[in-house]
């Protein structure tokens, strides 16, 4: 028997699946048509053979509501991708709040798991120009922050941003303008995630054991 890395991914929207899924039971009873294909995880799940995924995304939430969850979704495992701040934007609250909350979340996180991933925020195409730039400028710090702790940053942001128009998710990509599409999951469960990165431990023992 295999073993997979518990991973948990702590995040808003983006991370629950909406509109087409979400790991709330209660919640997804009132989807007309759940797709459990819209989750970026299930992809990076069938991408990468050493990891499996907790989904603990909650629709609408900002930084500060997130980092209330992080004990919970830390419990039991191995590894954690933290994600959030497009809703910060959204509700126009300081950019150095939202950074102190992300800089908290990572702190915390690295006293309980090896590894901690953050994912970066997606461009929003039902935004305005000064969403747009405040997005780029969150995405900034964030990366700042990724290379102080020396955590993996996964770049959901470039994966999913239009060649045909910047600041903005392709077509293809997004729901709504404010979601990813399936497509749009796939391509950050199979792009944005870096397949490998984890290893179990089970692969790391010795090659003459039996068991």
């Amino acid at each position: 028997m295999t073993g997979r890395l518990r991973v948990a991914a702590l995040g808003d929207s983006i991370t629950a699946g909406t509109p087409a899924w979400d790991p709330d039971a209660a919640t997804r009873a009132a989807i007309a048509a759940p797709d459990p294909e819209s989750q970026w995880m299930h992809w990076a799940e069938r991408n990468d053979s050493a990891v499996t995924f907790a989904n603990h995304g909650v629709n609408r939430e900002r930084t500060d509501q997130i980092a209330q969850r992080l004990e919970a979704a830390l419990e039991g495992a191995q590894a954690i991708v933290l994600q959030g701040g497009i809703n910060d934007i959204v509700q126009k609250r300081p950019l150095d709040l939202t950074v102190e909350d992300i800089d908290g979340m990572i702190r915390k996180a690295q006293e309980r798991v090896p590894d901690v991933f953050y994912a970066n925020v997606l461009p929003w195409n039902n935004g305005d120009d000064d969403a747009a730039e405040r997005i780029l400028r969150l995405n900034e710090r964030v990366a700042e922050l990724a290379a102080v702790h020396g955590i993996t940053l996964l770049d959901f942001y470039a994966t999913l941003e239009s060649p045909d128009a910047r600041r903005r998710m392709a077509g293809e990509c997004t729901v709504e303008g404010n979601h990813p599409s399936v497509e749009g999951h796939k391509r950050l469960g199979t792009l944005a995630w870096p397949a490998g990165a984890l290893i179990p431990a089970f692969s790391l023992q010795d090659d003459n054991a039996v068991f």
